[in-house]
């Protein structure tokens, strides 16, 4: 899994090519950003190109500088993608769901090493936002002043619950969502998906393949079907309609989690609503294999009430979050979109 196999992210991985090719890498990182969107996958493919047997340049462009990438195929590479290169240490939230302090001395006593069978030991800790605030004091002097031959990377998708001091010690880069088509792409290539299955999982998903998988496209399908219904009822100015609609809306979700996704379906339909809205926009619809329902929605949907109504749905999940009733958020979802 060499940058080239990464999707997505092309700023941040050409900025890793380039600082790997002139031996420029600081040696403490944050890959701070939504879960489930690659950033392991990133910091796995950062291991493959410090230890490669076979690197490859990565020529300049006009406006890119040159870089280096693992070849992704020499024992290294494929020992680092397996998990069983001695070099690449992984850290991990243990059973209590925490990363206590035993376990990042022991990595940093590790780290301390000179590396075993590689060029360079990356010391990956996941979850980093889970490091107890003891464990997190035992990296300080590690971060400030790593082994020469160590690269320590946290992985987080909530870099402000790290300590300011952690913070501090290391060069945070920022991963942001993946576009819809990115996930459905990784979703097909990864995970056996189909190209229809992998649209409708990628539409709601927030731009994170770990939400896709977690929902599935069965579950996809099904809310964004209930989510156009929804708009179609709430686009007519029958109070009556549009409860009812609210009800079949919440009707069969069982519980918050369920109807938080039936929202997030909503917001993914209005998204495009408002860029169909916009001429010339449409080629990076999410929810484009459904084209006609959006466009028949787009004639009571113009560019300012999809963001009106976009802002709605965004306080009923805030409000979700906040334990109000799912019955009484559907209803007031309804009424003022």
């Amino acid at each position: 899994m060499p940058f080239s196999s990464v999707v997505g992210h092309r700023p941040v991985l050409e900025l890793l090519a380039r600082a790997v090719a002139r031996q420029m890498l600081p040696q403490s990182l944050i890959f701070a950003g939504p879960a489930g969107i690659g950033k392991r996958r990133t910091a796995l493919a950062l291991a493959q190109a410090l230890n490669c047997d076979s690197p490859i340049a990565i020529a300049a462009s006009a406006t890119v500088a040159a870089g280096m990438d693992a070849c992704g195929a020499c024992v290294p590479c494929t020992r680092i993608a397996r998990g069983v290169h001695a070099d690449i240490l992984v850290v991990e939230p243990g059973d209590s769901g925490t990363i206590k302090v035993d376990q990042v001395r022991e990595a940093i006593d590790r780290a301390m090493y000179r590396p075993f069978e590689g060029r360079r030991r990356i010391v990956t800790i996941e979850d980093a936002d889970a490091l107890l605030a003891e464990a997190q004091n035992a990296l300080l002097k590690t971060l400030e002043e790593p082994p020469p031959a160590s690269v320590f990377v946290l992985i987080t998708s909530r870099p402000d619950l790290l300590l300011p001091t952690v913070r501090s010690r290391c060069q945070r880069l920022r991963f942001g969502p993946l576009h819809p088509a990115d996930v459905a792409a990784v979703l097909v290539r990864d995970h056996g998906f189909d190209a229809a299955d992998a649209r409708a999982a990628a539409a709601a998903s927030d731009g994170s393949v770990g939400r896709a998988l977690t929902d599935g496209a069965a579950d996809a399908l099904e809310d964004r079907d209930a989510a156009a219904q929804l708009l179609g009822a709430a686009a007519t100015p029958d109070p009556r309609r549009r409860l009812d609609a609210a009800k079949a809306f919440a009707g069969s979700a069982a519980d918050r989690d369920e109807l938080s996704r039936r929202l997030r379906a909503v917001s993914s339909l209005l998204r495009d609503l408002g860029l169909i809205a916009v001429r010339g926009a449409e080629h990076i619809l999410a929810n484009a294999d459904v084209r006609p329902q959006l466009q028949s929605l787009a004639r009571a949907y113009d560019a300012r009430r999809a963001v009106e109504a976009f802002a709605v749905v965004d306080r009923a999940v805030d409000a979700l979050d906040r334990n109000a009733s799912p019955k009484i958020v559907a209803d007031w979802v309804a009424l003022h979109l």
